[in-house]
């Protein structure tokens, strides 16, 4: 045997054992389909290919069919349009976070012991004590209001700002 020959043998036999594998795999994908249209039951949550979400009435397995209650709306699908089981998926409201997506702490917080921690302060003028490490944290402090009227003679670009005038 040449190489050539060789090199398409081990071709063909890749090729086929890609087949078999896709094959094997598409098959188990439809007995978990089927398994799952199966045993769908009265009370199931469940969605629709169309988005559809509604709670199983009745199934029909003769005629392949089920019956939806969507909010009121009866509704009569085949199996085949059925996707999945309906999971709601969980909901945090922004207000339960901080700017960064993380969980803000409880209002009373506790520990296993429930002794090391305390509250936050909520004086926004209060400072931090030192931490050990040399360095204090202090308030950010506002800049006070300053008179509008007043411009910087000497900053870039003053000369093209018009002074408000009074009305």
């Amino acid at each position: 045997m040449d190489q050539n020959t060789l090199f398409i043998i081990v071709i063909v036999v890749m090729l086929a054992g890609m087949m078999f594998w896709q094959s094997h795999k598409a098959k188990q994908q439809q007995q978990k389909v089927k398994d799952f249209r199966e045993s769908l039951q009265p009370g199931t949550e469940v969605i629709t290919i169309g988005g559809v979400i509604g709670k199983v009435v009745s199934v029909d397995s003769r005629y392949e069919e089920i019956v939806i209650d969507s909010d009121g709306s009866v509704m009569r699908f085949t199996f085949r349009s059925i996707s999945k089981e309906y999971v709601r998926p969980a909901y945090v409201d922004d207000s339960e976070v901080d700017e960064h997506g993380n969980p803000l702490p409880s209002a009373n917080p506790t520990d296993a012991d429930g002794a090391d921690q305390v509250p936050v302060d909520s004086d926004p003028d209060a400072t931090v004590p030192d931490s050990g490490d040399g360095v204090r944290v202090e308030p950010i402090q506002e800049p006070e209001a300053s008179d509008a009227s007043t411009i910087q003679k000497d900053a870039p670009g003053a000369g093209n700002v018009a002074a408000p005038r009074e009305l």
